[in-house]
């Protein structure tokens, strides 16, 4: 057997083994059960107010609840260095998070918010509380259990997972809004937080002997440090510059999705069924390939590569507006949009993973992801205030434009011809 043959049999084998394990079966379920309370917030949530009768000025703002994921780096030491009596380092802050999620969803649903629009938005704060919490340590576990030649792989099936649990309060909690009362639906979508507690009852921590920080002050400031003498202050900056930007238009342009679906003239049942099944399926299908695609190239050039389809997939949200309540435009414009999405997050999740230190995991994921949250919150929060004023068609020809800044940082940041991050 020639060295090209032997050569391309490991290459398959290697493959095979990086895909086939325990490891990427946990990737599925951290995903799921980070995904689904996010995906309430960010399309359930807005949907219920509309139909409420909320205007869309209101429903922008009330985005802001979501603030804790971009915060939770300020608490994220706390629970690096604290460990709870039960279960181990990670999976005690995991499962008191899970089943805080739990209840928290499903007393939601029990307020109207006409007449009880704070006392919504303070629940809602809470379950945005409670899930930034959970994603600090469901981060900080895969990056402990992911070896560096899984991690593309793995945080691209945790990404395609948490785009799946997106069908629970996007897919399912619309359907079923149609037929029950929303505090059913409520309920009924708090239920599937049970999927996460049962992978948390079952797991085993990553890291047998955990070695914590020896103190608070020790697990704030040492992961920073870190990261900002690996290569230096300037290079630091342009990395975080990189995580707000890369990803500012994707998330404009689905900022108020449902709603936009709404003002276009579909129903419910119509965007539970064609909206959220297509797009997630296009979501997933763009992103396991881009795991897989990150297997045999580097994590730079993927991110050059699916950024380019990213930004293109914006403009079939442009054209929806323009054609109208047609579905099968519909089912093009989230599949198109949705393969974009799949791609660039994973490409951006593993470049994160890739730029945090094990030792440092739980603090500067939480930084990381914490970055790329504020454009979506902010987003989410301005841009009814722009479709009121320019109309969707413009609005969405906006966000291609906005998509373009965080292109032009991977010359600096991840250039095509570098190997790694």
């Amino acid at each position: 057997m020639t060295a090209d043959a032997n050569f391309d049999r490991a290459r398959k084998e290697s493959l095979k083994e990086a895909v086939l394990n325990r490891r990427m079966l946990i990737c599925v379920f951290t995903g799921f059960s980070s995904g689904l309370p996010l995906y309430l917030l960010f399309q359930m949530v807005p949907y219920w107010l509309r139909t409420e009768g909320v205007g869309l000025a209101e429903i922008g703002f009330f985005a802001l609840v979501q603030f804790p994921y971009t915060w939770k780096f300020l608490w994220a030491p706390i629970m690096d260095r604290y460990t709870l009596p039960f279960l181990g380092h990670r999976r005690g802050w995991i499962l008191v998070t899970q089943l805080a999620l739990l209840v928290s969803i499903g007393v939601l649903g029990f307020f109207k918010p006409a007449m009880s629009l704070w006392t919504v938005a303070y629940l809602a704060t809470a379950v945005a509380f409670f899930s930034a919490s959970q994603d600090i340590v469901l981060d900080a576990y895969r990056r402990e259990l992911l070896p560096d030649v899984e991690l593309g792989l793995g945080n691209s099936v945790h990404v395609q997972a948490y785009r799946l649990s997106g069908l629970i309060p996007g897919g399912l909690g619309l359907i079923l809004a149609d037929r029950l009362p929303w505090n059913m639906v409520f309920v009924i979508v708090a239920l599937f937080m049970l999927v996460g507690v049962v992978m948390t009852m079952v797991i085993a921590e990553a890291i047998k002997e955990p070695s914590p920080p020896r103190s608070l002050k020790e697990s704030v400031i040492e992961p920073f440090r870190e990261f900002i003498g690996r290569a230096g202050l300037r290079s630091a900056l342009l990395v975080l510059a990189f995580l707000f930007f890369y990803k500012l238009g994707d998330n404009m342009a689905t900022a108020l999705q449902t709603p936009f679906f709404h003002d276009v003239g579909f129903s419910g049942t119509q965007i539970g069924t064609i909206a959220k099944m297509v797009g997630t399926t296009a979501a997933i299908v763009g992103g396991l390939i881009g795991g897989l695609i990150m297997v045999k190239v580097s994590i730079n050039r993927a991110l050059w590569m699916f950024g380019f389809v990213q930004i293109a997939s914006i403009l079939g949200f442009a054209l929806l507006s323009v054609v109208g309540a047609n579905p099968w435009m519909l089912a093009f414009a989230m599949a198109f949009e949705y393969l974009g999405v799949g791609l660039g997050t994973a490409a951006l999740t593993a470049f994160m993973a890739k730029s945090t230190n094990v030792a440092f995991a739980a603090t500067q994921f939480a930084l990381f992801t914490a970055l790329i949250s504020v454009p979506r919150v902010l987003a989410s929060a301005t841009t009814g205030l722009i479709v009121e004023h320019v109309g969707w068609t413009n609005f969405f020809l906006l966000c291609t434009v906005l998509a373009i800044p965080g292109m032009l940082l991977l010359f600096k940041v991840a250039p095509w011809n570098e190997d790694s991050v």
